[in-house]
């Protein structure tokens, strides 16, 4: 096991230097995942933990089952992870986490924390966004815990701006090779008003090896900051119709994960929750009556004041998929005064994860 866990090591701890565009080449042409040799995830989670070990534990959350009464699913749910993990060249030179240490933020920590939360929870699909170390870091060890990967950067990406950086953010998705095969993959670049814009989303419709079901799953990441309400609104729109097409109005069941930047009392939560795609919010179902959104799924402190807003959502086909169960949130004894990202969770944004059964045939 030495060799192994050895090379292992030299993987997660690798650090790059050089000039971004040097970086992205490089890995443009790295090896396929698929023929590198396969990992363990636990062993993978012991070096994340080995690397971790001057660092608080990390926080434990747990599912809340949300199975109504009746016949449930014979195959096994699919569990979907959301999670904006922050860019690290946006956490380190542009986000300005006035309560949180610099040393919180490097790189070679930072990624052990988020892997080993994605480890946790074994998702069946990850859907990420502000995604910056696709080539060098969550392709390579994703590709080799038996995921595919999609990776759809912006176009002009601020991550860019900043010195150091390792190039473009944007969406990642990846799933589980051993459970689902691809049928067709499209990549969104959101248009508003008629124009291109910088926001993108990632499409991809997936058979179920075990039952033969279809079903799309989407990534997205919309325009952030007050003041971009009608922008979100319009690229809400156009993903709408996107998926529309996708799914042939709605034939195929749909999952949609995403950074919203937008609370529930925008017009582009409304657009989703009142769309012919029939869609709801899984974790509204987490609410006593079922309806309300959690508090906050983001809580920081910048430099203009503290932050603490609902922005990310998994969307899903209510008449075909049922949620069985929910991961809970951080409290907010748990989060900290300091909020995030911290020394124990390496993102502003929390993961949500859902387990999605499809709705027996009539």
């Amino acid at each position: 096991m030495g060799n192994g866990t050895s090379r292992l090591y030299s993987a997660l701890t690798k650090t790059l230097d050089g000039s971004p565009a040097a970086q992205h080449l490089e890995y443009l042409g790295a090896p396929d995942p698929e023929q590198l040799e396969p990992i363990d995830p636990k062993e993978l989670l012991e070096e994340c933990r080995a690397v971790l070990h001057t660092r608080p534990p990390r926080f434990q959350r747990g599912f809340v089952d949300l199975r109504a009464d009746g016949p449930s699913s014979s195959h096994a749910p699919i569990r979907v992870m959301q999670w904006n993990i922050l860019a690290q060249a946006l956490g380190e030179g542009k986000d300005n986490f006035v309560q949180c240490p610099l040393e919180a933020l490097k790189w070679e920590e930072r990624k052990c924390l988020i892997l080993e939360e994605i480890l946790a929870y074994q998702p069946d699909i990850l859907c990420l966004q502000e995604v910056d170390h696709y080539f060098d870091t969550f392709r390579p060890l994703l590709g080799r815990l038996g995921y595919q990967g999609t990776f759809f950067p912006k176009p002009w990406s601020p991550c860019l701006d900043v010195e150091h950086n390792n190039g473009p953010d944007g969406c990642a998705l990846f799933f589980l090779q051993n459970r689902f095969k691809l049928v067709n993959s499209a990549n969104i670049r959101l248009t508003a008003m008629t124009l291109k814009t910088n926001q993108v989303a990632i499409a991809q419709t997936l058979e179920c090896k075990e039952s033969s079901r279809q079903f799309c799953i989407a990534v997205t990441h919309l325009k952030a900051r007050t003041g971009w309400e009608r922008f979100r609104s319009a690229q809400g729109c156009d993903l709408l119709q996107n998926l529309q097409n996708i799914t042939q109005g709605a034939k195929i069941p749909l999952i949609v994960c995403g950074d919203f930047n937008a609370e529930p009392t925008e017009e582009v939560y409304r657009h989703f929750a009142s769309s012919s795609l029939n869609l709801n919010s899984a974790y509204k179902l987490l609410s006593a009556d079922g309806q309300s959104e959690p508090p906050y799924t983001t809580w920081k402190i910048r430099t203009s004041g503290e932050s603490r807003h609902t922005l990310d959502y998994i969307w899903y086909s209510k008449h075909a998929l049922s949620v069985r169960s929910a991961l809970a949130l951080l409290t907010e004894e748990q989060i900290g005064p300091n909020r995030l990202p911290s020394f124990n969770y390496p993102s502003d944004h929390l993961s949500l994860v859902c387990d999605f059964s499809f709705n027996e045939e009539p």
